[in-house]
């Protein structure tokens, strides 16, 4: 049998979790051995406590330095200096105990001074590697400070609560001194530790292990400190197996990887606020540690020196800390004035900013004008390319635009693809040649072309007169400019007039009167017949929508339709339309049993899920069989359709609703979306037909050309807007099937149509 290569790396991981567990069982046995001989007082405790300690920090390093290797980059430099912290705090029992068997008993000597020290640092500086830890300078210096606060506040309250009777010890000496601050430093990381574990992160249990070790290790340093001012303590002592312990839980840690979200690769940005207590951690013990210095002045009225050092220290981390907090809030405050007075995509002044310079500009007079711009298909942008890209593109547009103004005028985003440039006293620019510079920056750079990411825009410009009354009125003069640009083809802008304002006037009512119509019965439907150019015969007709207005009279399709789309009430409206179609389809049926009714219907259904319901719903209700209803869709409908509107539109073939392509050739005419549209009729606009009457080749060939390639897609063909007899000739030699227009009848109500449902003579 071949032997594999195997790899050395994945075979040093694969023993490392046993080799763990096997080290973490042998440590807990040294520690449980060393508290048994302890506690039973058997002989050379002092050398046995130190032999543990030794062995079991000596194996922490290990545990530390193997979790350092095997986790990624942002936890092994963690990991690390814990491995740092465990080989010194070995390295100082190891010379603590070499010391002490030279004749030391309680050796603080320099050299083991500055290996726990160094210790210290290196154990604080992991911490403050942690995934939970602050990432910028100031947020550790904080946490940092937050330490150091508690601990020098628990000094005072120490040495009242422990060491109030210790005036006769020994503390002459410096380094014995010293020796006392092990407490504060370890109050000073576990305080560091439960700052850092916050709520904004999930909790990894490696780090609960790491503050129960804290919480032990400052336990026996206090307990070692009182017992060595009282004079009471002697190597060997029950509290030595504490130190192991920690040493054992620290290594222990090292076995729990951290949980989900924790990997150092994912900045949380939502996180929840800190809590309460979280806020006021430094400052808790302070008013502890001012009463703890009152009870601890000596009889003599003197306060000791070390409490007072501690104060003196005190109030400078406190003065710091404030310090660091002061400037985190201007920080704040600015970052908060940032986002509330610019455009975080695109760093200019936002709305509110606009707004406000606006309506200080009028209140300090003088000329003071409004360009408002709005993007031409930048929704087209996102669609086809993401909304990534599209913030890209606008962020882009947005730079051109800021150089395109320069010191001119203030540009703004005012939202989406938005934006406004205020034009105010001392800039002499006519706002006409700022826009012209405008559309010209927008304009696409070489290469770019062929991208089609690069929309244009439509600049409305007004200017503060008379009429104006706020800062309101000149931005909705601006905007009545700006559609008028859009309004006369994009890429262009128009300054807005006394008639641009009345037809917008004009317009806005309009739209009124027609959220009215539909609840008030001012809306009508009258059908055009669709005859059979062979025998004249009517073989359907077209419902059209008129509005009886109470002022204007009747209106056409023309003049409210776009309106209708604008506003989103071409829903309603051709849900009507429909339901009336079919109403009377359904009644002109029992004259002629095979004359069927076509309704257009708007984009806006096709994108819309419940097509099919309402659809279905109509012709139920009017007892019509789904065959004798054509949808008529125009052409660019049908183009931006997505799979889910191809989808119901071959839903409605199954039932039996016929579909035809309305005004063909006037839209982005394809052979590929003939291919994909379950279309069972063409109409040829009217524009071709009408260019017969005067013998244009041209215009012959086309229609020729529409009505063989509809044969080919097995498509009937229905030429629009036949008016004279020569038209109706030329579409019948052709060989179109169907004709419509004025030639053959108007639009007329249902009671008119019903004398058409005979055959007509064709050649009349």
């Amino acid at each position: 049998m071949p032997q594999q290569d195997v790899d050395p790396a994945m075979t040093a991981r694969a023993r490392s979790p046993l080799a763990g567990r096997v080290g973490l069982v042998a440590a807990a046995f040294v520690v449980l051995g060393e508290a048994g001989w302890l506690l039973a007082d058997l002989p050379e405790a002092a050398l046995v406590s130190d032999l543990g300690a030794v062995a079991v920090s000596s194996w922490a390093t290990v545990a530390c330095t193997r979790a350092a290797r095997r986790h990624p980059v942002p936890l092994r430099r963690f990991w690390a200096l814990l491995a740092v912290t465990m080989a010194l705090a070995a390295l100082g029992r190891t010379v603590w105990t070499v010391e002490r068997l030279g004749g030391h008993p309680l050796p603080h000597t320099p050299l083991v001074g500055g290996l726990f020290t160094a210790g210290i640092v290196t154990g604080t500086a992991a911490l403050l590697c942690s995934l939970a830890a602050p990432r910028s300078m100031i947020g550790q210096v904080r946490t940092v400070l937050d330490g150091v606060i508690v601990a020098l506040a628990l000094i005072p309250i120490g040495w009242v609560v422990a060491f109030r009777e210790v005036a006769a010890a020994d503390l002459a000496d410096p380094l014995r001194t010293f020796g006392l601050l092990y407490p504060m430093f370890d109050l000073m990381q576990l305080t560091i530790l439960v700052a850092i574990s916050g709520p904004s992160r999930p909790m990894w249990r490696a780090l609960t292990l790491i503050g129960a070790s804290l919480a032990i290790r400052a336990t026996a340093d206090t307990a070692y400190v009182s017992l060595v001012a009282h004079g009471s303590y002697a190597a060997g002592h029950p509290i030595d197996v504490c130190w192991p312990l920690s040493y054992l839980l620290m290594g222990a840690a090292t076995s729990h990887p951290p949980p989900a979200g924790c990997d150092g690769e994912e900045e949380i940005s939502d996180s929840p606020p800190p809590p309460w207590w979280r806020v006021a951690l430094p400052y808790l013990p302070v008013g502890g540690a001012i009463v703890a210095v009152v009870l601890s002045r000596r009889p003599t009225g003197q306060t000791p020196h070390l409490i007072f050092i501690g104060m003196m220290a005190l109030l400078g981390a406190l003065a710091v800390r404030q310090g660091l907090a002061a400037n985190e809030n201007l920080r704040l405050v600015g970052r908060l004035r940032r986002l509330a007075y610019s455009d975080q995509l695109t760093g200019l002044p936002n709305r509110l900013t606009f707004t406000r310079r606006l309506r200080r500009a009028l209140r300090d007079g003088g000329p003071v004008a409004v360009l408002l711009l709005d993007l031409d298909g930048f929704k087209q942008v996102n669609d086809r390319f993401g909304h990534a890209a599209g913030d890209r593109l606008l962020t882009a547009i947005a730079e051109r635009m800021r150089d395109a103004v320069g010191a001119d005028g203030m540009i703004a985003r005012l939202g989406g693809d938005e934006f406004a440039v205020l034009v105010d006293r001392g800039r002499t620019v006519p706002p006409e040649r700022l826009a012209a510079r405008l559309l010209a920056a927008l304009e696409p750079l070489p290469g770019e072309e062929d991208l089609g990411v690069h929309p244009s825009a439509s600049i409305g410009i007004a200017e503060y007169g008379p009429q104006h009354t706020s800062h309101t009125d000149l931005l909705r003069d601006a905007d009545i400019a700006m559609y008028a640009a859009k309004a006369a083809g994009k890429s262009a802008y128009r300054t807005c007039t006394p008639e641009l304002r009345e037809s917008a006037v004009s317009r806005a009512e309009l739209i009124a009167d027609l959220r009215r119509a539909v609840d008030e019965g001012q809306l009508l439907v009258e059908f055009q017949p669709i005859v059979d150019l062979a025998t004249g015969a009517v073989r359907s007709a077209e419902a059209l929508v008129r509005w009886r207005h109470p002022r204007l009279g009747v209106l056409p399709p023309a003049r409210f339709l776009p309106l209708a789309e604008e506003t989103g009430l071409i829903l309603t409206v051709d849900r009507w339309v429909l339901r009336q179609a079919c109403r009377a389809a359904a009644a002109w049926r029992q004259h002629a049993p095979e004359v069927t009714v076509a309704v257009n219907i708007a984009a806006a259904h096709l994108r819309r899920p419940d097509l099919i319901a309402t659809v279905t719903g109509a012709v139920g209700a009017a007892g019509l069989p789904p065959r004798a209803l054509t949808l008529e869709l125009t052409e660019s409908a049908l183009i931006e359709g997505s799979e889910a509107v191809l989808d119901r539109l071959a839903q409605l073939r199954e039932l039996g609703v016929r579909i035809a392509i309305d005004d063909f050739g006037t839209g982005y005419s394809s052979l590929s979306y003939l291919h994909r549209i379950p279309a069972t009729e063409l109409k040829i606009d009217r524009s071709f037909v009408a260019r017969l009457d005067v013998e244009d080749s041209r215009a012959y060939a086309t229609v020729e050309m529409v009505n063989r390639l509809a044969g080919a897609f097995d498509l009937v063909v229905v030429a629009e807007g036949v008016e004279t007899g020569s038209q109706h000739a030329a579409v019948a030699a052709i060989g179109c099937v169907h004709g419509q227009g004025w030639r053959y009848g108007r639009p007329a109500a249902l009671p008119d149509l019903l004398a058409t449902l005979t055959p007509v003579d064709a050649a009349r």
